[in-house]
């Protein structure tokens, strides 16, 4: 009779170990209430990050419509402008040149407008982009702990897991190169400089 619940508790032992050894790490996370609860939360988490990523993305393409749309207009105003003030220039007998102020000053308001709605637009551009690089890395990074919370179950530590990525997350701006100069900055250069040469020719047109 000893022998035989030796036996039986042997054969008991030996099952239990390779149930335990042979379930399913989502079976695991299915009957722990934490581990349940934490997987729903971080994957309700990746698909609102997903919506975030698509509307920033339509964000900016319509900020970047809106810049292309700003630099036809630019390059269009001036010209027109030149055209009327050459063909204006050329049938007025005299004094274009002492009234040149008038459309040299016009032109000039107009491009600082126009250089200023550029830079706006561009920032904007900018700071969607940030925010849009910030949400793929918050994705990447909870994803990779989805991934290692449904291949781990049970062995998955929650506490050393998520101060990973809460460390991961506020680490990620040391790594990122300070740039002295932007595309931005070289943009409103180039439109500053076309704006001083549309002054110049004015000047010429109307005073030669």
């Amino acid at each position: 009779m000893a022998d035989e619940s030796k036996d039986t508790a042997i054969t008991t032992a030996i099952m239990e170990s390779s149930s335990k050894t042979f379930l399913h790490p989502l079976h695991e996370i299915a009957m722990t209430p934490t581990h349940k609860l934490l997987l729903k939360q971080w994957l309700k988490e990746e698909e609102l990050i997903l919506n975030r990523i698509a509307l920033k993305e339509t964000q900016i393409d319509a900020v970047r419509k809106e810049i292309t749309h700003i630099y036809c207009f630019f390059f269009l105003f001036h010209s027109i402008s030149l055209m009327l003030l050459f063909s204006s220039a050329s049938s007025s007998t005299s004094g274009s040149c002492n009234r040149s102020w008038i459309p040299s000053l016009c032109s000039l308001l107009c491009s600082l407008g126009l250089i200023w709605a550029v830079r706006y637009k561009t920032d904007t551009e900018s700071h969607l982009e940030k925010l849009l690089e910030r949400e793929k890395e918050d994705g990447k990074l909870l994803g990779k702990c989805v991934e290692e919370l449904k291949k781990k179950g049970l062995e998955f530590d929650l506490l050393k897991e998520v101060d990973a990525l809460r460390r991961a997350k506020s680490l990620r701006v040391e790594g990122k190169a300070v740039k002295k100069w932007s595309t931005r900055d070289f943009v409103t250069l180039f439109f500053f400089t076309v704006s001083c040469l549309v002054l110049a020719l004015t000047r010429v047109i109307l005073c030669n």
